[in-house]
């Protein structure tokens, strides 16, 4: 059957080719939160391969292979981040007339990275001649280097990684903890081609390799998951060996939509809606409150008479945790995306400053030379903070705050040498609609609680807000468009660092680089062996 397949995809006209790459690519993105679709990821890149064996056959293969990794690429970025057009909603008088531009032209910019995968894959495989293994080997490395590097060029998108197709299986999603979400991508991979070699020629090598890779490697995953889950702590709330003693955390989900939260005439009742819900009375009290992104519409620096409200909505010895923006200096058209820290005394105990910014959003790359202000409503700009780092606070672990967007970057979280002992993410995802956009947001983010081995507690606006627990799991939840208070205390960080957080990136890109390196050689021996 397979054969059969394989036979009809080599005899497709260029038509034809042109529509199934893009529904391979809008099928893989299928595989991934919210519609989690799993098993569409085997026939979605098996599928590529063979249309890469194809481009490698035309006149111009170099060009054929990235033009059909392009329109993978396109299908699979199409789906996967069509939210982006929510934002442009929100003021449609000002930024309607963008949505097809951005429609287009993000999953268009997205798939120039699948495209170059598909080029060097072709390129190498051209110049050293590898096995169809050794294709596949190649593709899964290559596209993993490509998702790294998308994590940090012009400022970096790692969204909707291929690992995070396992996002809603928390038991595989443990792997993390050891290899990152960049390393399950590349095991993800390596699973989802190896169908390709089921064609030509079918021998008993070919048939075990697809078995291991594609069935029992992800189900080692999970067994070994479940292991970890099944000896994992329940975090419940009399439990005072895996709770952190003496804490107890509100976080408030005040459910303001995006077009209302920056009118000047609602600000004050929204402001009153936050310390009304943060002062609810209930058998026990908050140690501690936590309000998401940008809750607080006002300069707090310059405004007495606000800290002083803010102060009764802080519990007596404790703290208020709250998203506002911040004057960049003496700069009075710079401001910062801030996290701030009050007492019940209405006293600034700390502040952290956005680090990692929404380019389009909170900045204008080459903003004097586009014909279109940033989506964020303001005449002024915003600038990074200087450097991320964790807080120390009195009555609470050193914990590592995390602003909006910043949860996607795996880098941004704790270090070893300097492990926080909890993540805070505040957020604002109204501007990402009501369907995948705030899911995907919330499954990414939870990644990084599984890799640093420490909870996450996420403040949203209007959903998802979250408890997190070391391993993923989500204690509670508000949903999407819902308003309310989650009151819980705060799960222990796990006794020791993960392998993850210990070396990062180390593990995989090693464990990638020793493939690379066996590639190398036995594509070097394949070419010698031309030559005799």
């Amino acid at each position: 059957m397979l054969n059969s397949l394989y036979n009809k995809v080599l005899k497709l006209r260029a038509v034809n080719r042109i529509g199934l790459a893009m529904l391979l690519g809008f099928m893989s993105a299928l595989a991934l939160p919210p519609w989690h679709i799993i098993p569409l990821i085997l026939p979605a890149f098996t599928g590529f391969i063979w249309l890469l064996i194809l481009a490698e056959k035309s006149p111009n293969p170099l060009r054929a292979s990235f033009v059909t990794g392009w329109l993978f690429g396109f299908g699979h970025f199409l789906l996967g981040v069509h939210w982006i057009i929510e934002p442009l909603l929100i003021d449609g008088s000002s930024h309607a007339w963008l949505i097809p531009f951005a429609l287009i032209g993000l999953p268009s910019g997205l798939a120039i990275f699948i495209g170059i995968t598909s080029l060097l894959t072709s390129y190498i495989i051209q110049f050293y001649g590898f096995s169809a293994l050794g294709r596949i080997t190649l593709f899964s490395i290559i596209w993993v280097f490509s998702e790294w590097i998308r994590g940090w060029l012009f400022s970096g998108f790692p969204w909707n990684l291929i690992g995070y197709v396992w996002a809603d299986l928390t038991e595989v999603m443990q792997a993390t903890a050891f290899i990152g979400v960049f390393g399950l991508s590349f095991v993800t991979l390596l699973a989802s081609t190896m169908p390709a070699l089921l064609v030509s020629t079918l021998n008993y090598k070919k048939i075990v390799l697809v078995i291991t890779f594609s069935l029992i490697v992800p189900s080692i995953l999970w067994i070994g998951g479940s292991n970890r889950l099944a000896s994992a702590p329940t975090y419940e709330e009399q439990d005072t060996v895996s709770m952190v003693p003496g804490v107890r955390l509100r976080v408030v989900q005040a459910n303001i939509p995006q077009k209302d939260k920056w009118k000047p005439d609602l600000q004050a009742a929204h402001l009153l809606r936050y310390i009304e819900m943060s002062r609810k009375v209930t058998p026990i009290s908050p140690t501690h409150v936590i309000w998401p992104e940008t809750a607080i519409p006002f300069i707090l620096e310059k405004n007495n008479s606000i800290r002083l409200m803010l102060a009764s909505a802080a519990p007596e010895e404790g703290l208020l945790f709250a998203g506002s923006i911040s004057q960049a200096g003496d700069e009075k058209s710079q401001f910062r995306n801030s996290l701030y820290v009050i007492n019940s005394k209405g006293k600034i105990v700390d502040r952290y400053d956005k680090v990692r910014l929404v380019p389009f959003g909170e900045y204008l790359p080459f903003g004097n030379l586009l014909p279109f202000d940033k989506i964020v409503p303001s005449k002024a700009s915003f600038v990074s903070g200087t450097e991320y780092r964790t807080m120390e606070l009195p009555g609470l672990p050193k914990l590592g705050p995390l602003i909006c967007y910043e949860a996607i970057f795996p880098g941004m979280s704790l270090k070893a040498s300097e492990r926080g002992e909890w993540l805070l993410n505040l957020t604002n995802d109204a501007w990402f609609g009501k369907f995948a956009g705030p899911q995907q947001h919330l499954a990414i983010a939870s990644t990084r609680a599984i890799e640093n081995g420490v909870p996450m507690v996420r403040a949203a606006n209007t959903g998802i807000s979250a408890i997190v627990d070391p391993y993923g799991r989500k204690l509670l939840t508000i949903g999407l468009g819902e308003q309310g208070v989650l009151d819980s205390g705060l799960p222990k960080a796990l006794p020791f660092a993960t392998i993850y957080s210990r070396w990062r990136e180390t593990i995989p890109i090693g464990l990638i680089g020793l493939v690379v390196l066996l590639l190398w050689y036995m594509g070097l021996l394949k070419r010698n062996k031309d030559l005799e």
